[in-house]
């Protein structure tokens, strides 16, 4: 079961990551909005794999959908942990492209064991500062999965910034592989760049 939820978390992990904005003020998300987010990125991820294309192709449109629908920076900066505040701009630039590269083809080279299966939405409500999606996921041959979304508009636009798989944290998760990667690397940002560039 930790094999099959990892592998939906990396799955599901497509659905978006956006570029860095500049900062203005936050409209007003609701629950409304928080739920069609979840809604057109599910849409996408599944256009991509029921299309058939090569491999490659997929993971270019998963790399495209992640960094549309998910708070990229967030995730990133997450994941980097301590070292991302004390790296300068044109490091950390580097790095979060690479980290973006890297979450479209590693979770994107899953693809094939979620054909035919289909994850509904069942609402969403006010949590903290953000809004929780919920959902189930239905998958082949499996017990079905809650999954819960966590949407956010502080940097400008409605982007999910973690999802949770039965009490798996996509956050902590990236955190942990991230971390033992830098820990490799010596603690070079650079060479963890570098590193990421080729995995996955």
């Amino acid at each position: 079961m930790r094999t099959d939820r990892r592998g939906f978390l990396g799955l599901i992990a497509c659905v978006g990551v956006a570029a860095v904005l500049p900062w203005r003020p936050a409209h007003a998300l609701d629950a409304n909005g928080a739920h069609a987010l979840i809604d057109r990125s599910l849409e996408e991820v599944y256009q991509v794999i029921n299309s058939g294309q090569p491999a490659a192709q997929m993971y270019q449109q998963f790399e495209a959908i992640f960094a549309r629908y998910a708070d990229v920076d967030v995730i990133a900066r997450s994941a980097l942990g301590p070292a991302a505040r004390q790296a300068d701009a044109a490091e950390f630039a580097a790095y979060r492209q690479a980290f973006q590269g890297y979450v479209g083809r590693k979770y994107g080279a899953r693809f094939r064991e979620f054909i035919g299966s289909r994850i509904e939405v069942t609402g969403a409500r006010p949590l903290k500062s953000f809004f929780a999606v919920t959902s189930v996921a239905h998958l082949n041959g499996r017990a079905p999965m809650e999954v819960e979304w966590h949407v956010s508009n502080r940097s400008g636009q409605d982007l999910y910034f973690n999802i949770i798989i039965e009490g798996v944290n996509m956050l902590a998760s990236e955190r942990a592989e991230i971390g033992a990667m830098l820990a490799r690397e010596r603690g070079s940002l650079p060479a963890l760049t570098a590193a990421l560039q080729q995995a996955g």
